[in-house]
């Protein structure tokens, strides 16, 4: 899963032009399992890159920002070591790498209960001590999938939105002031069709 992650990270970087997008504007986004590969993904490619003679064909450095969305940790004595980003990058072997990789933004509800937000408080916690620019923003009620699902769904006040965007345009005065006069956000479904969703689902 992190080799097809990176074959798509690679595609985008070296094609991004050719579709109208900016080279020097990339950034990486997974919800929960997806955070976590994403996250595996690009410590993965910082490591190829700080060894000595790996062929790669994408560079960390090219990757503006990391947003991870209701991630986790791998669990597992025999798994840690090789697939959980928090224990790895705590490995003193790699400070080298830690140092290349991009900022992290991971976002998280207090009331998700599929993966609990102090798993992103952690792991934040942790790569701001071996100096990786990071921080974890957490929802005040939110389950695992209300940031990015329900909440666009519901219309108005979209919170993980703002703060993306937001993140994304800081220091870009242009974007700022299209997105000073940008119209309310529309619900995406129909009100039926939410009661009918809330009807069924687990969530």
């Amino acid at each position: 899963m992190v080799e097809d992650a990176s074959q798509g990270i690679s595609f985008v970087c070296n094609n991004i032009a050719e579709y109208g997008g900016d080279p020097n504007r990339i950034y990486i986004m997974g919800q929960s399992a997806g955070a976590h590969i994403a996250a595996c993904t690009l410590l993965e490619q910082a490591i190829k890159e700080a060894g000595e003679g790996e062929s790669t064909s994408w560079s960390v450095s090219q990757i503006k920002a990391y947003f991870g969305l209701s991630g986790g940790i791998m669990e597992g004595e025999q798994s840690l070591q090789r697939f959980s980003p928090e224990v790895m990058v705590q490995d003193p072997n790699i400070r080298n790498a830690v140092a290349l990789l991009p900022p992290f933004i991971l976002f998280h509800g207090n009331a998700d209960y599929s993966i609990p937000s102090d798993a992103s408080k952690s792991f934040a916690d942790t790569l701001q001590r071996v100096g990786v620019k990071a921080e974890s923003i957490l929802y005040e009620g939110k389950t695992h999938t209300d940031v990015f699902v329900q909440d666009p769904m519901r219309g108005g006040k979209d919170e993980m939105f703002e703060d993306l965007v937001t993140k994304i345009h800081a220091g870009d005065s242009e974007a700022l002031a299209k997105d000073a006069v940008a119209p309310p956000r529309k619900r995406l479904v129909p009100e039926i069709m939410l009661k009918l969703a809330r009807s069924v689902s687990p969530f």
